[in-house]
């Protein structure tokens, strides 16, 4: 026999003749021997991940005022409760899509007075309120009784610009940005919220553009040991403002790769506190497949590869068809491959 390299493992070049022939002299055994196995084949790519939150975005103040009460870092806001207030005045998260782009009072119209009617009825108040785009009558007394409640001293059933927050859904606070008493303007940013909903960030090579596609399994190994799994629900071009030490291959920098962002299917306690995770990325996967190690392949003479069979004192060569490789295992089907048949491994 002789031997070859063939992708990236050392094969020994075996001739079979007939397929299955048998080599009856005992000097004809490998040197040693492996069972066929039938397990699940994996090739994956492990990187360091970190906990965040998803879609970081500003609220910036509507009004000029001063920052009188703000919520603190780490608490989820959810409709009706105060965001921040400005000259002691609640402003309100409610849920929606439409922003706020004008003072909504009586005789007004738009689909930001849809929102404010979804909003009040969910709220408790004016029961009997349509969901109509007309700000009348029923509405005002609405939002009276409303700012009411609120503690506003002078409830005047208009509803300002500064007075409430669309967002789509309930926010998490990351950091507030404006110091109690700090006098704040139009577009000046008052908090960072996100969604409550936790991801991991981690970073990739630009090599790794497969496994940046959206729906990439993973599985995520959280510090104290549990997995949990995921998929990739964002993936995040590098810029010059990248954080380096944000994730990524050791010793690697994600202003020349990629951050993906990763949605998990399970959910998790504190994740804000979780720290550092390992995040292992399936790149592909067979289950229950027949394997050997990939040492136990041969090249045939005749082209092709096989496996030397081996039964007591006899060898026989199988042609093979090897499939997917990882963690130094790789799969055959052939014909009469069966679990637990003793095989030969070449000598590299």
């Amino acid at each position: 026999m002789a031997a070859a390299a063939v992708g990236g493992s050392t094969l020994v070049l075996a001739g079979c003749g007939n397929q299955g022939a048998n080599v009856d002299r005992a000097s004809a055994l490998p040197p040693s021997t492996t069972e066929i196995t039938r397990t699940d084949l994996v090739e994956s790519k492990t990187v360091d991940g970190h906990w965040d939150f998803a879609s970081r975005r500003a609220v910036k103040a509507a009004v000029d005022g001063t920052v009188t009460t703000a919520a603190t870092a780490g608490k989820t806001v959810e409709r009706g409760q105060a965001l921040y207030s400005l000259n002691a005045r609640p402003v309100v998260l409610l849920y929606g899509t439409t922003p706020v782009f004008r003072d909504m009072k009586l005789g007004d119209k738009g689909p930001d007075v849809r929102q404010l009617h979804q909003n009040l009825r969910a709220l408790g108040y004016g029961r009997g309120l349509k969901a109509t785009q007309e700000f009348d009558g029923a509405t005002e007394a609405a939002v009276k009784s409303w700012q009411k409640d609120l503690g506003i001293i002078d409830p005047n059933g208009v509803v300002g610009q500064g007075d409430v927050v669309f967002q789509p859904e309930a926010v998490r606070v990351v950091s507030a940005d404006a110091p109690l008493a700090e006098r704040v303007g139009p577009d000046k940013p008052v908090l960072t919220v996100a969604s409550p909903q936790p991801i991991i960030l981690a970073g990739l090579d630009q090599s790794d553009q497969d496994l940046a596609r959206t729906g990439t399994k993973v599985e995520v190994t959280l510090p104290e040991g549990t997995t949990v799994h995921g998929e990739v629900s964002k993936t995040i071009q590098p810029d010059a403002t990248s954080d380096p030490g944000s994730g990524g291959t050791s010793g690697s920098s994600t202003q020349s790769g990629l951050k993906v962002e990763i949605t998990l299917a399970e959910s998790v306690q504190n994740a804000g506190a979780q720290g550092t995770a390992s995040v292992r990325f399936i790149q592909e996967s067979r289950q229950g497949v027949l394997t050997v190690p990939v040492e136990a392949i041969v090249a045939l003479w005749e082209g092709g590869y096989g496996l030397q069979v081996v039964t007591g004192d006899q060898v026989r060569v199988v042609r093979v068809e090897p499939g997917m490789t990882a963690d130094g295992r790789i799969e055959v089907t052939g014909p009469g491959l069966a679990e637990g048949m003793k095989v030969g491994v070449a000598t590299t």
